[in-house]
Order: structure tokens, then C-alpha cells, then sequence
């Protein structure tokens, strides 16, 4: 391997014109700057990236941990982090918690000896469900810079990226009252997670506010052990006047707009459905489901902004919680 050394003994120069010049200082020529780079390229030398971060106490690489990889808002979010992170000269190490607090926390251990120079994360499911979070409160006290997307704690003193699930839900849900809907479901399957909860309480608040609406709000929450096709056929047996279903995952409006239609019910005109997702496969059910648009990339890229403006920061500033707009996209399956 060519050392910076081997460089400047071929070139009669010292070793701190050869960094300079690699590093286009303006201390140093222009010929001496072209000299020292085609050296090294014929050489193929490869700078120490090791030494360079002990030296500089920078990795210029961000450690990135998401729950599930094959879930399209976890990755979307990832392809956004990668670009953006790559835009400001960073790299970023992905692992994946399978939704477990034990892979979560052998991540964070793994990555917080000085691999990367902060975290980008969202919380697994366990994590949530059993309220532990002392692992990652162990690496904030280290003083190790974290921004915690969707799926935050409120109580971990850290930067955070979020959309207003409580609003983006009530919104919904007002839009399905005002249609005149007056037997409107929620379905959920993330009913134990933070965002779920939000979710909810905006669907339980916008029926509780409007007068008019005299039927008790109805959660069918889904876990990982149901078979979501059986649960959302139940719906429809015991449910027999619903006309408005609110689905606040990924997965359960599609179910739900399926079994309606096979059922032989007229959408919009008897049953309205809102999904809550921005995956592409939804645009392309018939009729087209309405969504809650959640903007996966301005999440991702928001997440890696506050990281680089908290690793640029010369003093500690309080936490700050940048929240992302939602949208309700209203296509076939409303009115």
C-alpha cells in the first residue's frame, strides 16, 4: 500500500506538500498540485481513511438503523437518507433491527466505537411495546449526536423528524364526516407503536367532536400472528352499516378496498376508504385508493440536515423537532 511518505520521496518533496497538494491547499502550485495527483494515481494510492478520522476525530459516515428494510416507508426513507447524506459528503452504515430491541441495541454498540459520527434511527417495535430505552439513552449520555425519525421517544433528549400523525388522521376522518359518512372504522396494525396511537386518538377526536355522529368509534387493530384478509372480511360481517374505513398502515386499505368490492359494494357511493401511505402500488388499485401522503423523501433528507447541522454545531444547542407536512391525496375511493 503507498504511503504519503513513499509519494513525497519519489517527488523530493515533504510529506505535508504531498498532503496539501492533495487536498488542492492553496499554499502550494498549481504544477506541484498536478505532479503529486498524477503520482499518485499512476501509484493507485488510496489515502488512509483510518488515520484520517483518528486525526480528525471525523468519519464523515453516519450510521443508519431501520426496523425493516422490505417495509416500502423504511426504505423509501433509507433512499432518501443515502442521497441526501452523499450530497453532504457523507457515507452511511445500514443495519436493520427486525424490529427487535436486542438487534437495535447490538447496533448501536457496534457502530457507536467511533465507526460512524452520529445516528440516524427509528425505533423497533419491541423497543416501543416494552418502553425500553435505556440503550439508546447510553449512547446519547456519551454525547454521540442521534436523530430519531417516525418512530420517536419524547422522552430521549435528542433531535427528531416527524409528521403530525395525530392531525394527518383527523384530517381524514373530517373528511370522511363531511362526506356524511356515519359508520366509519379505523383499521391499524401498528396499534401498539407511537405513531399508531397518534393515529388513533386523531380518528377518536374528530368523532367525538362532530354532534351529529351517534355511533361508538370502532378500532379493528391487527397484529402480526391475524391473517389481515380474514380480520378485514370480520369487519364487513360485523359491521354491516360501515361506510367509511379509515386504514392507518401501509397495507390494510388495499385488503380493505378489495374485500369491499368483492362484497359488491359501490365505491364512493356506499363506502369511502382512505389508506395511509405514499406507496407507489397503492395509485394503481381501480379505483384508485385515497391516501394520507406521509413525504418519505423530505423525511429522510430533513433527517440527515439536522444530523449535519448538530455535527457542524461548535456549542450544544436544545433538541430541535422538525415536523413534516402530510397531505390527504383524494382519488376513486372517496367522494
Amino acid at each position: 500500500m503507498v504511503t504519503l511518505k513513499q509519494l513525497a520521496e519519489q517527488l523530493n518533496v515533504s510529506v505535508s506538500t504531498v498532503s496539501k497538494a492533495l487536498n488542492n491547499s492553496p499554499e502550494i502550485g498549481k504544477d506541484t498540485i498536478q505532479r503529486v495527483k498524477e503520482l499518485a494515481k499512476h501509484l493507485n494510492y488510496q489515502p488512509n481513511k483510518m488515520a484520517l478520522s483518528l486525526k480528525s476525530n471525523k468519519t464523515n459516515t453516519l450510521g443508519v438503523i431501520i426496523p425493516d428494510v422490505l417495509n416500502h416507508f423504511f426504505a423509501k426513507a433509507l433512499y432518501a437518507i443515502e442521497m441526501e447524506a452523499s450530497k453532504q459528503g457523507y457515507n452511511i452504515i445500514t443495519c436493520v433491527s427486525n424490529e427487535l430491541l436486542s438487534k437495535e441495541d447490538n447496533s448501536l454498540q457496534l457502530l457507536s466505537n467511533g465507526s460512524v459520527d452520529g445516528f440516524i434511527m427509528s425505533i423497533a417495535e419491541e423497543t416501543q411495546k416494552q418502553n425500553k430505552t435505556e440503550h439508546i439513552s447510553r449512547v446519547l449520555d456519551r454525547g454521540m449526536p442521534m436523530v430519531l425519525f417516525d418512530r420517536v421517544c419524547d422522552d430521549l433528549e435528542c433531535d427528531k423528524v416527524i409528521i403530525d400523525d395525530f392531525g394527518a388522521a383527523y384530517e381524514a376522518t373530517k373528511h370522511l364526516l363531511n362526506e356524511g359518512r356515519k359508520h366509519i372504522v379505523l383499521i391499524s396494525d401498528i396499534e401498539k407503536l407511537s405513531v399508531g396511537k397518534l393515529r388513533t386518538n386523531g380518528y377518536l377526536k374528530a368523532l367525538q367532536e362532530d354532534v351529529s355522529y351517534k355511533e361508538e368509534p370502532v378500532v379493528i387493530s391487527v397484529t402480526k400472528a391475524d391473517d389481515l384478509e380474514k380480520v378485514v372480511d370480520h369487519l364487513f360481517v360485523s359491521n354491516k352499516k360501515v361506510d367509511g374505513i379509515l386504514s392507518v398502515d401501509n397495507t390494510s386499505g388495499v385488503v380493505a378496498l378489495h374485500k369491499a368490492l368483492k362484497r359488491g359494494y359501490k365505491i364512493p357511493e356506499k363506502l369511502s376508504i382512505i389508506g395511509f401511505s405514499d406507496d407507489n402500488v397503492l395509485v394503481f388499485t381501480e379505483p384508485k385508493l385515497s391516501t394520507i401522503s406521509q413525504h418519505t423523501f423530505d423525511i429522510g433528507k430533513s433527517a440527515v440536515k439536522l444530523m449535519v447541522d448538530r455535527l457542524n454545531q461548535k456549542s450544544k444547542s436544545e433538541p430541535v423537532t422538525t415536523t413534516i407536512k402530510t397531505k390527504l391525496v383524494l382519488r376513486g375511493t372517496t367522494k
